[in-house]
C-alpha cells in the first residue's frame, strides 16, 4: 500500500534559512528575521514570498495590531503552518512498532502501535507500509517518515549493525520507501531523541547540551555549536565501554564497573535476580528499594551512585549547559534522587556551576517523535544537511 506525499517546493539555502527559523522560533516579525539572517527587507520578501505561496509560512496577527492598524499598516508576523504537513514516526523495539504521526513542530497527534512477530528484514518493511497506508487514511498530508532502530546506521539509510534485530546491512529506507511512495531516513535511535531535542525540546536554543539515556542500554548524544556530534561508535556499547565502578558487579558477559553494567534495566535486574533468585521487573525493584528492602536498596543505590559519576564525569568533560537524563530507566532517580546529587556534588570542583540536569518521563513513542523529527528536517533542510 502506498500513500501519496504531499506537494512541496524545493527550497533554495535563503529559504531553508527562514523556514528554519520560524519553524524553530516563530511567529517572528519581518524586522526580526531580516536582523537574525543579515538580509535586507526586499531580499526577505523574495525569500518569504513562494514559503507563503506553498502554504509552509502565513501572516498571523500580532499583539495589539489593532492599535497599530490606526498608526499605519499593521505588523504581520510570520509563523510556520504547523498542521500544513504530517510526519510518521516508527520506533522499532525487538517485539513492538511504535508509530506516531506529528505536526511540522513535531506535536504528536496521533499513535498507532503493532506487535513486531518476526525481524525479517523484507517483513517489517512490509509491516512498516501496512501501518503507513493505515495512518495515510486518517492524514492525507503526510511529507516523509522517520525510523529509529537501536544499531548502527550508515548514510540515513542502511542498518548497518542492529544486534537485537540480528541485522547487517539492510537497505531499510529503499525497502520502506518500495512501500510507501514516501520519502524514508533512517537513524540510531539515540541519534534521533537527540535531534529532536536539540530542535524542539529541552536543548532548543542551547549551544551546548548532552542527551543521556538509560534503558535497556546505555544512550549518548553530544551537540555542539547547536548540532549533534556524529561519532564512529555510535550505539557499539557506549556505556559497556565507560568505566565508573572497576570494582562494581559481574554482568552476565563478563563487564565488571561499567556504566551499563551497573545502569542498564536488564543488569539491575540480573543482580537482584542473582542475589535473592527472584525474577523482578524493574518498577519492582525500585518499589522495594524506596521501601527498603536491603537486596533491591543497595542495587539501586549502587546505580544512583554510578549515574552521578557518569553525569559529573560529562559535566566535567564536555562543559554542557544543560544535560538531559531520559529513557525507560529515569524512575531511578525517583528514588534514589538524593544519592545521584550527592555523587556529581562530590565530584565536581566546589566552585563548579551546579548541573543543569533535566530529568524527561519518556515512553517509546517519545523515541518514535525523535524518528519523525529527521523527516521533518530532511525536508526543511533537504537531504544533503539534515
Amino acid at each position: 500500500m502506498t500513500a501519496a506525499a504531499a506537494s512541496w517546493i524545493p527550497l533554495s539555502p535563503g529559504e531553508r534559512s527562514v523556514a528554519i527559523e520560524v519553524l524553530l522560533d516563530g511567529p517572528l516579525s519581518r524586522t526580526e528575521l531580516a536582523r537574525r539572517l543579515d538580509l535586507s527587507a526586499g531580499s526577505l520578501t523574495r525569500l518569504t514570498k513562494p514559503l507563503i505561496e506553498s502554504g509552509l509560512l502565513i501572516e498571523v496577527p500580532e499583539a495589539g495590531s489593532c492599535a497599530q492598524a490606526r498608526q499605519g499598516r499593521p505588523s504581520q508576523p510570520l509563523d510556520v503552518v504547523a498542521e500544513s504537513r504530517s510526519f510518521i514516526g516508527f520506533k522499532i523495539t525487538d517485539d513492538m512498532v511504535y508509530g506516531v504521526v506529528t505536526t511540522l513542530r513535531s506535536e504528536i497527534v496521533a499513535r498507532y502501535d503493532r506487535p513486531l512477530t518476526t525481524h525479517a528484514p523484507v517483513e517489517v518493511a512490509d509491516l512498516l507500509g501496512r501501518m503507513t497506508g493505515e495512518l495515510a487514511r486518517h492524514h492525507p498530508r503526510l511529507a516523509g517518515i522517520g525510523i529509529g532502530v537501536g544499531g548502527l546506521v550508515e548514510d540515513r539509510a542502511v542498518v548497518a549493525e542492529s544486534p537485537f534485530l540480528g541485522w547487517s546491512d539492510v537497505p531499510l529506507a529503499h525497502l520502506v520507501e518500495e512501500r510507501t511512495g514516501l520519502p524514508v531516513v533512517v537513524e540510531n535511535d539515540v541519534a534521533a531523541l537527540v535531534e529532536a531535542e536539540t530542535w524542539f525540546g529541552a536543548g532548543r536554543g542551547l549551544d551546548r547540551f548532552v542527551v543521556l539515556t538509560i534503558g535497556a542500554g546505555i544512550g549518548y548524544g553530544l551537540v555542539l555549536g547547536g548540532r549533534r556530534v556524529p561519532y564512529a561508535e555510535e550505539d557499539r556499547g557506549f556505556g559497556r565501554h565507560w568505566i565508573v565502578d572497576p570494582n562494581g558487579p559481574l554482568t552476565p558477559d563478563g563487564e565488571r564497573g561499567s556504566a551499563a553494567s551497573l545502569l542498564a534495566i536488564p543488569n539491575i535486574r540480573y543482580q537482584v535476580r542473582a542475589a535473592t533468585g527472584r525474577d523482578l521487573t524493574y518498577e519492582e525493584i525500585l518499589e522495594l528499594a524506596a521501601a527498603g528492602e536491603p537486596m533491591p536498596a543497595r542495587v539501586i543505590a549502587e546505580a544512583a551512585r554510578a549515574l552521578g559519576t557518569l553525569v559529573a564525569q560529562i559535566a566535567n568533560f564536555a562543559l554542557p549547559q544543560k544535560i538531559l537524563l531520559a529513557g525507560e530507566g529515569v524512575g531511578l532517580m525517583d528514588v534514589a534522587d538524593e544519592t545521584v546529587t550527592k555523587t556529581i556534588r562530590s565530584l565536581r570542583h566546589p566552585l563548579a556551576a551546579p548541573v543543569d540536569l533535566e530529568t524527561k518521563v519518556s515512553d517509546f513513542h517519545d523515541w518514535a517523535r525523535g524518528a519523525a523529527v529527521l523527516a521533518i528536517q530532511v525536508l526543511v533542510l533537504g537531504a544533503a544537511d539534515a
